[in-house]
């Protein structure tokens, strides 16, 4: 086999320097390009889109005109880009919201990591990486989740306990989670409510469920229990497990008592479902006759505008009874002025036009006459209207 000093001997040793000082090149560029400074934000998970991160162009020393020139932008390997640089204030925000569960998972500390490109081809390292660190605050932002016993809509389950069970006997263990870290992650447990509290207590780190005192036979065979878990975040998220507990020294007997029990909350679920749906039967009848109502006043009145619209009947102007002219005095009827013509043949006419009647009685108004002038007057044009209408 040929050794490395044989295959740099001879002919193959200038290929062997070129090699050399090829890698040193590469070294040498890599470090000088690869220049990197690191810089660390901490953050609270969930913060609203837009939310300033950090200044990125104070912390790294770096001008603004710097990184409009640099076309400074981030790099990341993952699909998700959680923060945004903003080149023109050089601030760094949050682009997508971050959960800290979904990101890390029960991994702690939580954080992510891109890179900033600056170009600069006019230096000797025409492009600066800047590593930027994001370390994720954890937020009480779930609830815990109670894993037993397991809470089931149908069935009843319930633990036994006989009659002949000392003090500090173990019933049962509530088991509960939080995907949340530290301390937003601690539970405690306490009694919310029960049938007898003098008879159960629950721990308060380990949700061990015992006996407080002898148990009896005075007491009832059905036990309730409202189980309520609480972690530590600020503020406080709970959940609330239900436990049954059936004090018996036989299985008959406690199935005999839980199916009563079961049949009991069936009986007020069908109730509460029932009045539910009469419920939103009369608020949805309501609802549809007050629309059905407005629909219809909106029909009639839209008919009627049309009706009106393509009516054919004449307008008959409406007169007043004492309606009269406007140079009369307001106390006679409306008068009419009719002018007579005469014909071709007759010659021997007395008049052409007959005067005007309102003229006639406007000029006697105005010259202040009795009441037996105006009279007398008035017969007067009557006569000469039928003289002239006998020669026609």
């Amino acid at each position: 086999m040929e050794s490395k000093e044989d295959h740099c001997s001879g002919g193959g040793r200038w290929r062997c320097v070129w090699r050399r000082a090829a890698c040193l090149f590469v070294f040498l560029w890599f470090f000088l390009n690869g220049t990197e400074a690191q810089i660390r934000y901490s953050i609270p998970e969930e913060m609203k889109k837009g939310s300033l991160v950090g200044n990125v162009a104070q912390d790294l020393g770096l001008d603004l005109k710097r990184l409009r020139s640099g076309r400074a932008r981030i790099v990341t390997g993952e699909n998700v880009q959680y923060t945004e640089l903003r080149t023109d204030k050089g601030l760094l925000v949050v682009h997508e919201r971050i959960d800290r569960e979904q990101l890390c998972g029960d991994v702690t500390p939580c954080s992510f990591t891109f890179e900033i490109l600056l170009e600069n081809p006019m230096e000797l390292h025409p492009v600066t990486i800047e590593v930027v660190r994001i370390l994720i605050q954890d937020q009480n932002d779930n609830a815990p989740q109670v894993l037993y016993p397991v809470q089931t809509g149908g069935s009843v389950l319930a633990e036994m306990v006989p009659r002949s069970a000392d003090v500090g006997y173990l019933v049962t263990k509530v088991v509960a989670v939080d995907v949340d870290s530290g301390q937003n992650a601690w539970l405690s447990y306490k009694v919310h409510k029960a049938t007898d509290r003098a008879l159960f207590e629950v721990g308060l780190h380990n949700g061990e469920i015992r006996t407080v005192r002898q148990v009896t036979d005075k007491d009832a065979v059905k036990q309730r229990l409202s189980v309520l878990v609480e972690d530590n975040g600020q503020p406080s998220r709970s959940a609330t497990v239900i436990v049954n507990v059936a004090v018996a020294d036989s299985f008959p007997e406690v199935l005999s008592e839980f199916t009563d029990f079961s049949m009991h909350d069936k009986e007020y679920n069908d109730k509460l479902t029932f009045y539910l749906v009469l419920a939103l039967a009369v608020v949805s009848f309501l609802f549809i006759t007050c629309l059905l109502l407005i629909i219809s006043v909106k029909v009639y009145r839209w008919r009627q505008s049309r009706v009106l619209y393509h009516s054919n009947l004449p307008v008959i102007p409406y007169y007043p009874p004492r309606y009269s002219d406007t140079l009369g005095t307001g106390t006679l009827q409306h008068v009419y002025n009719y002018e007579v013509c005469r014909t071709t043949d007759s010659r021997k006419g007395d008049m052409k036009n007959m005067q005007a009647m309102s003229q006639s009685l406007v000029s006697v108004d105005g010259a202040d006459a009795d009441t037996p002038h105006v009279t007398k007057h008035m017969s007067g044009n009557f006569s000469q209207m039928s003289t002239l209408f006998s020669k026609f």
